[in-house]
């Protein structure tokens, strides 16, 4: 039997590759709005980060967030990531 791959994406704060399931991701839409997606799901270009306050520091002042997703980011959405990481 195979064993089934786990699908890995790069956090854009620590730059470290990192199975899927332990990323948050945030998305841009097709409307431009940027927003948190915990599903995984939504359509449009997506961007991930750990669950560690650190790396979303690192990816804030760099602004390798907003680079990935081509969009500047509003604070709220800093904001919600960062109530999203302390509420787990």
């Amino acid at each position: 039997m195979k064993v089934k791959k786990i699908p890995l994406r790069k956090c854009t704060g620590c730059m470290e590759m990192k199975p899927k399931k332990e990323l948050i991701r945030v998305v841009k839409s097709p409307e431009l709005e940027v927003s948190v997606d915990l599903t995984g799901k939504k359509s449009g270009r997506g961007a991930y980060i750990c669950r560690d306050i650190d790396c979303l520091e690192k990816a804030f002042k760099t602004k390798r967030l907003s680079r990935s997703l081509d969009i500047a980011i509003d604070e709220s959405v800093y904001n919600r990531l960062k109530e999203e990481i302390i509420n787990e």
